[in-house]
């Protein structure tokens, strides 16, 4: 049977948002002096008329309404695909949670809906990837990290080169393991300039602070020793930021099954999020602390803290299909240590030594590490706020087998 042209474009308004048709009131059914009761009249509106928009939704959605085990499950699907509480008013519903309640107790689902809701969110909660195995490998970086620099202590020459050469392409393949299993993994294809931002961010961390130190101070006249304590403290972290990531998404899974709106999931994950991101922020310290102290270097609390938690926050986002803002933010952090390394040495030139006079000032007060503090501090901040609005959403943890 043709469905009726206003149903379909009914359907479309309310899938992308946009205003809906207007809809003409059903014609009345009784004859003059012969009232309908209010029961009848609103019950068989639907049935005698030849528009019906919950209908024509439900027909664009039939898919997720037949595999949801509850309306909360429809409520998530209908958020992903641009449903608001403002759309759902259109179809004389107070928010999005009650348009979704009416779809699911009209829609016909398929045999294994019988499955109990618990049942199915229990499964929906295995983590990607057994966890011995998605654990185990979040061990590697900082295990090959660690076996680098020994290796390196060790050796001389050339072969003290190839050490190096190997460890790095160890603790990459490492790291793309680890990246590729478990709750870190990415769902939707990564923006292609983000991997060569993570790169700069973490060169910088190497040798930016030495650069800066010796540009400051009017040089560099000769070669200055590497920073290896943070990005071993970042490389053992891998662990505990899947582990923080495993989590919050195991325990949002679970109040997103026992929640009754989609506000009331929302704000029972906002704090979930805050909790874990603190709970990442304690155990990366600690690991710049204990890597300082066993390779006797500074420790670079401010620069590589602030640099863990932008990477973490990034690769959240990432996790849960939200890969446009990461990339954007690791783009600007690249470029704010960049455009103040070069302030510097643009200060050297005739009458622009204004030009460096707030990197000087600032790495005078605070250190070097000032500088990728606050550009990654203000990045991870960025990136908080916005991952406080949209993975708090109940689309963001919905199963992925079950959006149209």
């Amino acid at each position: 049977m043709n469905e009726p042209a206003t149903w379909r474009a009914t359907a479309a308004a309310a899938s992308t948002g946009s205003p809906l048709p207007d809809v003409p009131p059903p014609p009345s059914a009784s004859p003059p002096g012969n009232p309908v009761k209010v029961d009848e009249a609103t019950g068989g509106s639907r049935r005698r008329t030849g528009v019906d928009p919950v209908k024509a939704l439900m027909h664009r959605h039939r898919e997720l309404c037949e595999r949801a085990v509850d309306a909360l499950e429809i409520a998530a699907g209908l958020e992903a695909h641009g449903v608001t509480d403002r759309t759902a008013a259109r179809f004389r519903h107070r928010d999005v949670f009650s348009l979704a309640e009416e779809m699911y107790a009209r829609v016909p689902r398929d045999s294994d809906s019988d499955i109990e809701p618990e049942t199915r969110h229990a499964v929906s909660d295995t983590p990607r990837g057994r966890r011995p195995v998605w654990a185990a490998l979040a061990l590697l970086p900082g295990t090959l990290g660690a076996l680098t620099l020994a290796g390196l202590d060790f050796t001389g020459g050339r072969v003290r080169l190839a050490v190096g050469a190997g460890g790095v392409l160890a603790v990459s393949a490492a790291l793309r393991a680890a990246l590729r299993r478990g709750p870190l993994r990415a769902t939707t294809p990564t923006v292609p300039a983000t991997r060569a931002w993570t790169c700069w961010l973490l060169a910088y961390a190497l040798l930016g602070d030495g650069l800066l130190s010796a540009a400051v101070a009017g040089g560099p006249d000769e070669a200055w020793a590497p920073a290896t304590a943070p990005l071993l403290a970042l490389a053992f972290a891998v662990a505990p930021g899947a582990w923080c990531a495993q989590l919050f998404g195991a325990v949002a899974r679970r109040r997103l099954a026992s929640s009754r709106g989609l506000e009331e999931f929302a704000a029972s994950v906002r704090p979930l999020l805050l909790a874990v991101f603190a709970l990442f922020l304690c155990a990366l310290w600690t690991l710049i602390g204990v890597a300082a102290a066993v390779l006797g270097q500074d420790a670079a609390y401010a620069g590589a803290g602030m640099l863990g938690a932008l990477l973490l926050l990034a690769r959240l986002l990432t996790a849960h299909g939200r890969t446009h803002a990461p990339a954007v933010v690791l783009g600007a952090a690249t470029a704010a240590e960049v455009l103040a390394v070069c302030t510097v040495f643009a200060g050297r030139l005739p009458g622009c030594g204004f030009l460096a006079v707030p990197v000087e000032t600032a790495v005078d007060a605070w250190g070097p590490g000032a500088v990728p503090g606050l550009a990654c501090g203000a990045g991870a901040l960025t990136l908080l706020v916005h991952a406080a609005r949209t993975l708090t959403r109940a689309s963001a943890h919905a199963p992925t087998d079950t959006t149209p």
